[in-house]
């Protein structure tokens, strides 16, 4: 048998560009560490040897081209990896390295696993013993590839805060001996909802990317609807489940006329509808239209049905904007919160006028949140208020580190009319 760690001989086997393997990353990387973490029953172990494949790919595949199944090569490298790290370990009388060379199978690791790996490492990781945000930051981590930048941005804490937050997350699991599987159904209940938070934060990211050049990862947008979709097949009688599914698929509708040809971003009420996909917003809207039968609301489900009025309208003209104020009123009512409040100010602005939804922004304790700055900034440009208008565009761009939306805040700025604006430079 060939050495399944050598570079393959594929159809790109030329000088493969390093953002190929960063994307290969993205896509894979929750897979492979999901796969590994049930074969040797250790996170740590698991990530380290998915690290160091990948490491290895960057180092191999840009001469020697790309295997013919490159998640497959990866899975199959970290695990060998790991058998190599738990032997010379276990030789020097690690018990725990012991162990894990106990629950490994003695044939290579399969590239699809029979059950979905990832599913179980997500209830693993939402188990109660552990805090909410250390519950979904960690399947965030895991799942979802983020770094752990990515993940202090996500939750507006430092950096040094967030990387504690992992390291403690991953003890608990390995002291508390959590196990490695989707919970009994009498258990199910009391995990769903930090369960529901990480699928949603995953598409969030995704749909808006924190970071990087790219408006949207669709990578992660694709990963949350698939965990969605399962979320939903193992929970049919949840409402919660089919609400957050119903809301990322009338979202992920818009994704193609979300940006530009050259990556720009187009807002809602600029986006030309006739691209949007009608088999999405179709399914969405049925899956609404369930929620509402069962008549037991709640904060996914409100979501989704405000995404399905805006989904009614043939343009943006069309807005039941009357409509979405009231399903904002109930969503307050359910789920409070200053970013709840913050988009319901959106729609103040559109029923009663952006001075109305100006004075309920100044009530809000979000200067951290660049969509608040922008939100401010659109209200105040509509008041003629120039000078504060490019003011808060500059302090919006300058809390994302995604480049498409710092083009489209810094181009807000600069269509402003130029009257007297010193206050913003």
């Amino acid at each position: 048998m060939p050495d399944p760690s050598a570079p393959g001989d594929g159809p790109d086997a030329a000088d493969v560009p390093v953002p190929a393997i960063e994307r290969l990353f993205r896509d894979e990387y929750g897979r492979c560490v999901a796969v590994l973490v049930g074969t040797f029953g250790d996170i740590d172990i698991a990530e380290e040897a998915v690290q160091e494949a990948f490491t290895t790919a960057l180092d191999r595949w840009p001469d020697a081209g790309v295997p013919p199944a490159p998640a497959g090569w990866i899975i199959t490298t970290a695990r060998n990896r790991a058998v190599d790290r738990l032997r010379r370990e276990a030789s020097r009388g690690n018990r725990h390295a012991q162990a894990g060379l106990l629950t490994a199978p003695g044939e290579p690791a399969e590239e699809g696993p029979v059950q979905d790996d990832r599913l179980r490492l997500m209830f693993t990781c939402c188990h109660p013993a552990l805090s909410t945000a250390a519950q979904v930051a960690l399947t965030l981590r895991l799942l979802g590839g983020l770094t752990t930048v990515e993940l202090a941005r996500a939750f507006l804490v430092p950096e040094p805060t967030m990387a504690q937050r992992l390291v403690r997350a991953k003890a608990k699991i390995r002291e508390a001996r959590i196990p490695y599987r989707v919970p009994a159904d009498s258990d199910l209940p009391e995990r769903v909802r930090s369960v529901l938070a990480v699928v949603y934060l995953v598409f969030n990211e995704g749909y808006a990317a924190g970071s990087g050049d790219r408006l949207v990862r669709e990578d992660l947008c694709a990963e949350a609807v698939r965990l969605g979709r399962l979320l939903v097949e193992l929970m049919p009688d949840e409402p919660e489940a089919v609400g957050l599914l119903a809301l990322m698929l009338l979202t992920e509708s818009r994704r193609p006329a979300r940006s530009g040809p050259k990556g720009a971003l187009v807002p809602l009420d600029e986006q030309d509808r006739g691209v949007w996909d009608r088999g999405l917003i179709a399914e969405g809207q049925d899956l609404v239209r369930q929620c509402l039968r069962r008549g037991r609301p709640g904060p996914y489900q409100i979501q989704a049905a405000v995404n399905a009025v805006h989904s009614d309208a043939a343009v943006a003209a069309d807005t039941d904007w009357q409509q979405v104020l009231r399903l904002y009123d109930q969503l307050l009512a359910v789920a409070p919160g200053p970013v709840v409040a913050l988009n319901r100010a959106v729609a103040v602005a559109e029923v009663a006028g952006p001075g109305q939804a100006l004075a309920l922004l100044d009530e809000l304790e979000l200067d951290g949140y660049y969509v608040f700055h922008a939100v401010r900034a659109d209200l105040l440009r509509r008041l003629g208020r120039v000078a504060e208008a490019a003011t808060a565009y500059e302090a919006a761009a300058a809390l994302t580190d995604n480049r498409a939306e710092q083009d489209f805040l810094r181009h807000r700025r600069d269509a402003l009319p130029q009257g007297d604006r010193s206050l913003s430079r």
